[in-house]
């Protein structure tokens, strides 16, 4: 088997040994990671949306009953963080605080931001266009997203806080990749501990002096007693500190790394290919959709095993995992047709699978459209002419995949 995700000549292209993984079968059982892959766009799917699988296993099992160890003791201000988050909770907990946190981050919420979007995109291509060019990663696509984030959490724009929210979640996104290092793991905890502080404090605030940011929206949805417990009862704090943190950082990560990837990776494959969107809304925001699907910022999404699952003749077994590849599935013929692998702008019937599916679908997708849409139509508006001004190097990370930098011409 060629999947090697650690090999700097896969990650840069690692669609020839996807093509071979599909044709090779449904499941294909990895021991460096020891999880099965699956490439297929019907049974990745199928499974983001089978509750036979979880993202966690402790709201059935214990650690000795899945036979998984328990997390090094080490790294619990990583997995409390991690853990009260809607990414990684599964049952009623699930149900209960993605419900909440929709009553505080509404489209109401995404609406005002459009304008606040528009002109931070405006801004920071035009900063790039005077001086003639630069590192798109670092002048635009990362600070457009975390700059909107902390708008709505209501961080202060003078706060100097802000500046560290991208090492933050940067530092904790790494333990997303696979078998992260022990390094990675201490960066991970210390950013956890650092960014779980500020946040505790910034709520401290946020309900002494409440505001129209995402936090006072939660702060209302917890004081309320909003929703169903998870007792089925009705009423009491539903929301609690540690799950608005969780919440608020889960945030920050998911909302920007795909931002992040997309808008980079999509204007490297744009100038790659010589081709410029039409600008209009809605050719857009179609370009937009075949740059998540063509070049998908997150490769892979693992989940658990709850129940023993059959794909063709293989059985999957409770408490095994597996790595939904999520890049495969958005060039599988079978579902893309003979133009899989072709960059089609206009391509309309376009149901990749980046934002997930089934009860973990992004919350924050509609956000991240917004941006993406901003700042391609800043890039066509401000700088026509632009062009790469070398060749980028890729991140050594798989899972969530991008470049070191993106140096551009104007």
């Amino acid at each position: 088997m060629d999947f090697d995700p650690w090999s700097p000549e896969f990650v840069a292209d690692p669609h020839p040994a996807y093509a071979r993984l599909r044709a090779a079968g449904r499941a294909h059982w990895y021991g460096p990671t020891r999880q099965w892959l699956i490439p297929h766009h019907e049974d990745v799917s199928a499974l983001l949306r089978d509750r036979r699988l979880g993202r966690t296993y402790t709201h059935r099992f214990t650690h000795e009953e899945f036979g998984r160890p328990a997390p090094d003791a080490a790294h619990e201000p990583f997995h409390t963080l991690n853990d009260h988050g809607l990414l990684d909770l599964e049952g009623a907990d699930h149900t209960r605080i993605r419900r909440l946190v929709s009553q505080a981050f509404t489209p109401r919420t995404v609406e005002r931001l459009a304008p606040t979007v528009r002109r931070l995109a405006a801004g920071l291509v035009g900063g790039l266009v005077a001086d003639g060019g630069g590192d798109l990663l670092a002048r635009v696509a990362e600070p457009l997203p975390v700059a909107v984030i902390a708008e709505m959490l209501g961080v202060p724009d003078d706060d100097e806080e802000r500046a560290r929210l991208r090492p933050w979640s940067a530092d904790i996104c790494g333990m997303f990749e696979l078998n992260p290092s022990e390094e990675t793991a201490r960066r991970a905890v210390r950013a956890s501990v650092e960014f779980s502080g500020y946040l505790r404090e910034l709520i401290a605030r946020r309900r002494k002096d409440p505001g129209e940011d995402l936090i006072s929206g939660l702060l209302g949805v917890a004081e309320r007693g909003d929703g169903e417990r998870g007792d089925g009862e009705r009423g009491g704090a539903a929301l609690t500190e540690q799950e608005m943190i969780s919440t608020c950082v889960l945030l920050l990560n998911a909302g920007h790394e795909a931002t992040v990837n997309t808008a980079v990776n999509g204007t490297w494959t744009l100038l790659r290919h010589g081709v410029r969107p039409d600008p209009g809304p809605r050719a857009l925001a179609t370009a937009v959709e075949e740059l998540l699907r063509y070049d998908t910022p997150l490769q892979m999404f693992e989940r658990w095993v709850l129940d023993d699952i059959e794909l063709g003749d293989v059985v999957i077994p409770r408490g095994a995992e597996v790595a939904l590849l999520f890049g495969s599935a958005n060039r599988d013929p079978a579902r893309f047709g003979p133009t899989a692998d072709r960059l089609d702008l206009t391509r309309a019937d376009n149901p990749h699978v980046s934002f997930g599916a089934g009860i973990h679908y992004c919350l924050g997708a509609p956000l991240a459209r917004l941006e993406l849409t901003a700042l391609f139509g800043e890039l066509l508006r401000q700088a026509p002419g632009l062009r790469l001004a070398a060749e980028p190097v890729w991140k050594p990370g798989y899972v969530i995949r991008g470049f070191e930098e993106l140096l551009v011409e104007v």
